[in-house]
């Protein structure tokens, strides 16, 4: 596990649904960057799509387990 899922791992589902909506807007910017020709790296915006990409699987994951926890506390 790499350094940056563990430390999004540590913080909790407000902060990370703040860094969800974080790296949205940082992935427009680039975006935007990229197509007027602003952008040195391209290899950012794949950056980008891969954190957005963690952070939603962390929070499904999340989710998943309430769901879980839920079903085993009507048994």
């Amino acid at each position: 596990m790499s350094a940056v899922t563990t430390s999004l791992r540590a913080l909790p589902d407000d902060q990370l649904k703040q860094e969800l909506e974080s790296a949205h807007q940082a992935l427009f910017n680039l975006r935007f960057q990229a197509a007027t020709r602003q952008l040195a790296n391209n290899s950012e915006v794949a950056k980008a799509r891969k954190r957005i990409a963690r952070v939603r699987t962390l929070l499904k994951e999340r989710e998943i387990l309430a769901e879980i926890d839920a079903a085993a506390g009507k048994e």
